[in-house]
């Protein structure tokens, strides 16, 4: 029984939320905030995708530079450093490479959708 009455008292508490916002809506006060500018971060798709190509090739960059170092015998670069340097950019890589294909099966999707 009190299950019962703690379940009827939770959804009369809802009702009552329910019926405060729709007053809220009603009484204009909510169109009255649509004119308030609210700072919104804008995201440019094709520059985030441009930085993350540009970080993968400034990854391979630098693991292209620090395998040519460890070549020439560099004492500052030990193989360690070479090896995680040119795992990191194949996992980017390979990573980019999984964004390009779903982005191409999106696009394919979307054409294929709207004809």
């Amino acid at each position: 029984m009190v299950d019962q009455i703690n379940m009827q008292s939770l959804l009369q508490q809802m009702q009552d939320i329910k019926s405060r916002s729709s007053a809220f809506r009603e009484d204009g006060i909510a169109g009255q905030l649509e004119g308030v500018e609210r700072p919104r971060e804008e995201i440019n798709f094709s520059s985030t995708l441009k930085s993350a190509i540009d970080s993968v090739n400034a990854t391979q960059k630098e693991a292209g530079k620090l395998a040519k170092a460890f070549e020439l015998g560099d004492p500052n670069v030990d193989i360690t450093r070479v090896m995680i340097a040119i795992q990191k950019s194949s996992v980017s890589f390979q990573a980019m490479t999984q964004v390009r294909n779903k982005l191409v099966e999106a696009y394919k999707e979307v054409m294929n959708s709207s004809i």
